[in-house]
């Protein structure tokens, strides 16, 4: 076989040495790079699976002599039928006869791919949880080795990595080299996952957990837990795109849930829908879905509430679609830090500044403030997520509540694209209260408009503001000018925003990068 990409495949000669001498003397005639697994059941030809193909290694049929002596080369089969070769990535899996016996073998080859989270790279360093999702073989397990060494050697963190087949960190009591500085629990039984999940967090104090096949109502609860607890979640499930995971019964707690609702007849009339409805249980596990399409492609959902909202209003949720390789279709020419940016910026000052909100629609109406004299505001969301409002009202701290009817609200946020709905005019002009609009249901979008009408930026001193909008406006020059990124000074998240409208409009790309209080944005060609 020809010389190994040490960059892709992990000791492959000692997966191949496993195998009869005959059958490696027929894989050295093949490319290694491409081998996927090989299939041994006793009785049929021996089968060689490669990413574009399968190969049969000999026209003659696997003998029990043959299995025994793979078997006894491999090891100690565990409760799952899966072993594994002490110091690598690679896993045997056996099938057995109804008396126990192994009548076939699968031996998959473990690599370690470096680049594969690059796609994805702000976004698990911004400290978000994130779920993979995707079929077999596509490459969720990979992505989760790069994750746990990144978040360990790059980021310093404390990295978790719950291995019940001891397939992300390979076989044998050593982790392997893959995950970095990343510690490994390793799962006496598969449905002791959930229990090694929660004894992690309790006994360790990660500050992420890394975990692969969430595939269990215990195990959907312990991830819940792991979430409430503060500590960043990144694992994978039993699926292919968000859709059918939102229909899992078993699984759809990991993204809020589902419940059906019964509506009240004036409340039904509003929304223009039926009494039973479908909604969103409560607040996801994960903070973004990322499908897994190919190797080299993938959809980001960045926020999981807003995505499964319009999923239950038979709205297709837009992901953004992600090549490992080259641009997001219809963003050509875009630079690659553009798609590797977090789900935090993506949900905040570059998605914010990149759709202003439309101002308010209503006849002209006083804008509510806060303050103890006239109490909290009272918000309507109309066609938008109650939890991004009740989040953003929670984050700005703001004198304000979201209210179930309309008739109880001092103020309605809608969609731009509902501002000329029949049933929300009657609304307003039964309420009398001052409509604002969004394009997007975004926490973003809900953020920078209610900032707005709260007039959150009042208390900066305007000294700071001119001073970091002049700073603003020499950066974005020197940008177009010398072609090079500029790095601006740190400023509070109101300013950055400020700052980014500025970048908007020199058609430039400004990305926020650090922890606070050091966080600032540098502006991009």
């Amino acid at each position: 076989m020809n010389e190994q990409d040490p960059s892709r495949t992990d000791d492959l000669q000692l997966l191949l040495n496993t195998l009869p001498a005959s059958l490696r003397g027929a894989l050295d005639e093949q490319p290694p790079e491409g081998l996927v697994e090989v299939v041994l059941d006793v009785g049929r030809p021996p089968q060689a699976r490669f990413a574009k193909g399968t190969t049969n290694l000999s026209p003659e049929p696997v003998s029990r002599e043959q299995l025994d002596r793979v078997v006894a080369a491999v090891g100690e089969f565990t409760a799952d039928n899966r072993a594994g070769i002490e110091g690598t990535l690679h896993r045997i899996s056996a099938m057995r006869n109804r008396l126990g016996e192994i009548i076939g073998l699968t031996l998959r080859v473990g690599r370690a791919v470096l680049g594969t989270v690059e796609p994805i790279r702000g976004l698990v360093e911004s400290g978000h949880s994130a779920l993979l999702l995707g079929r077999p073989g596509v490459g969720k397990t990979t992505m989760l080795r790069e994750v746990a060494r990144i978040l360990a050697d790059d980021q310093g963190k404390r990295v978790v990595v719950i291995d019940t087949a001891n397939e992300i960190a390979g076989d044998g009591d050593i982790p392997h080299p893959a995950i970095g500085s990343a510690r490994r629990m390793q799962v006496p039984h598969p449905d002791r996952q959930h229990g090694v999940m929660i004894e992690a967090v309790e006994n360790h104090m990660p500050e992420v957990i890394v975990i692969d096949e969430i595939g269990t109502h215990a195990e959907a609860a312990a991830a819940r837990t792991i979430a409430e607890r503060g500590v960043q979640l990144i694992g994978t499930a039993h699926g292919t795109s968000l859709g059918n995971l939102v229909v899992n019964p078993t699984l759809s707690d990991l993204v809020g849930g589902v419940q059906t609702v019964t509506l009240g007849d004036e409340e039904a009339r509003w929304r223009g829908t039926q009494k039973t409805v479908s909604e969103r249980k409560g607040p996801p596990t994960f903070d973004a879905v990322v499908e897994l399409v190919q190797r080299d492609e993938l959809i980001l959902h960045a926020d999981t509430a807003a995505a499964v909202d319009n999923l239950l209003q038979g709205v297709a949720p837009k992901g953004r679609r992600i090549h490992s390789g080259g641009n997001t279709p219809g963003q050509e020419g875009a630079p690659e830090a553009n798609q590797s940016e977090s789900a935090a910026a993506a949900a905040s000052e570059a998605e914010a500044n990149d759709d202003e909100p439309e101002p308010r629609t209503a006849p002209p109406s006083p804008t509510p403030s806060p303050g103890p004299d006239s109490g909290p505001v009272r918000i309507y969301p109309y066609a938008l997520s109650r939890d991004h409002v009740d989040r953003v009202i929670r984050e700005l701290k703001l004198e304000a509540l979201t209210v179930n009817r309309p008739e109880q609200a001092t103020l309605v946020v809608a969609r731009r694209s509902h501002a000329d709905d029949p049933r929300l005019r009657q609304l307003l002009d039964r309420t009398g209260a001052p409509l604002h609009v969004v394009k997007k249901n975004t926490t973003a979008q809900i953020r920078k408009l209610l900032e707005k009408v709260f007039n959150v930026l009042k208390g900066l001193q305007d000294e700071e503001v001119d001073s970091a909008l002049k700073e603003a406006e020499e950066a974005a020059h020197r940008v177009v000018t010398e072609g090079d990124p500029v790095a601006l000074e740190p400023h509070s998240g109101p300013v950055r925003q400020l700052q980014h409208q500025v970048a908007v409009r020199y058609d430039l790309i400004a990305e926020s990068v650090g922890s606070e209080p050091l966080r600032h944005l540098v502006i991009h060609p």
